[in-house]
């Protein structure tokens, strides 16, 4: 999928509604958006109006994702589209999601399955608030069958970052592996790098709402170790008897309770 830049600058608003345009490299076009009805006007047509329509549920969830304080006059924000993407799948939790970074690109895309003999890579993390304590584990299935595990402490205090975390040291002890299938139990880690990275990015580490990324500092780290890799994401609900993951669970909960 080609992904497209874009650049909106909010010009105006009136009972409600907020006039915005959005250009590209070329062409500008202006929307009127409504942020109570979420109502959305095309009021110019051309080529790129033409290709935000095609794109429409993108373009949606940019400004469905901003919080009402923050549409005000001049308030500007870059945002990517991918070309053609297939937002159903791209939500289906039993879909992979793939980061292929490989020579020089940025491929973002969706597969069903994979048949690939890849370094599998299962992490999980826990806090335990009544100890106020956290644990990481990372287990490493390799092509020929064979397991590592690896257990950290964490001086963090959510669950989310630690499972970040616990992302972060699989690809930093894969450091030379070029294919990895990341297996994850969090929307954060598997969302936030396939999706919400790309517009921040373009933003200076920035989100639509124009404040700074939360935990940037693991983030920017989790992006610089994906450089020059293939990367599958896949989903694995928690608490659900999947050996690999149900593992992990148990060691990072174990990990928290030996600090």
């Amino acid at each position: 999928m080609k992904m497209h830049i874009f650049h909106m600058k909010i010009l105006d608003e009136e009972g409600g509604e907020f006039l915005i345009a959005i250009s590209d490299s070329e062409q500008t076009t202006s929307i009127s958006f409504n942020y109570v009805e979420k109502e959305l006007c095309f009021l110019n047509e051309n080529r790129l109006s033409e290709f935000l329509k095609s794109n429409e549920f993108q373009l949606r969830k940019i400004l469905h994702v901003k919080r009402p304080e923050t549409f005000y006059k001049g308030f500007e924000l870059k945002f990517s589209i991918r070309e053609g993407k297939d937002v159903k799948a791209f939500n289906d939790l039993n879909q992979i999601l793939v980061l292929d970074k490989r020579n020089g690109k940025d491929k973002n895309y969706v597969i069903k399955d994979s048949s690939k003999k890849i370094t599998e890579l299962y992490v999980d993390g826990s806090f335990l608030s009544d100890r106020k304590k956290g644990g990481m584990a990372v287990i490493i299935k390799y092509p020929d069958g064979n397991y590592d595990l690896k257990t950290f402490e964490s001086f963090e205090t959510s669950s989310c970052l630690i499972e970040l975390e616990a992302a972060i040291k699989g690809l930093e002890l894969l450091k030379d592996v070029e294919e990895i299938r990341l297996i994850t139990d969090s929307q954060y880690v598997r969302k936030g790098l396939t999706e919400w990275i790309i517009n921040w990015k373009l933003n200076d580490w920035h989100t639509a709402n124009g404040e700074k990324v939360k935990n940037i500092k693991y983030w920017k780290k989790f992006d610089t170790l994906t450089e020059n890799k293939y990367i599958e994401f896949k989903y694995v609900k928690a608490h659900s008897n999947q050996f690999e993951n149900t593992m992990a669970d148990l060691y990072a909960k174990d990990m928290a309770r030996k600090m």
